[in-house]
């Protein structure tokens, strides 16, 4: 696995972090709350978190349009 010695992450850990980032917004936990401190696995989990509040988004506007096209 290939990993940088000096910042100490690697693409496993980017990924949990994301994982993990993804898990806490959907549990409607806020963004200050991440428990990392290295900038690239921060960005990394914040990524996560974010996309996941955009699908939860997406997931409510179609649920909505849905909703008015059946009472239309």
């Amino acid at each position: 696995m290939a990993r940088d010695i000096k910042l100490g992450w690697d693409v496993e850990a980017l990924n949990k972090a994301y994982r993990q980032g993804n898990m806490a917004a959907a549990m409607n936990m806020d963004k200050t709350r991440c428990p990392y401190r290295g900038e690239v696995v921060v960005a990394a989990w914040e990524a996560g978190w974010d996309d996941a509040v955009e699908a939860i988004r997406e997931e409510k506007a179609i649920k909505d349009m849905d909703f008015y096209s059946r009472i239309a």
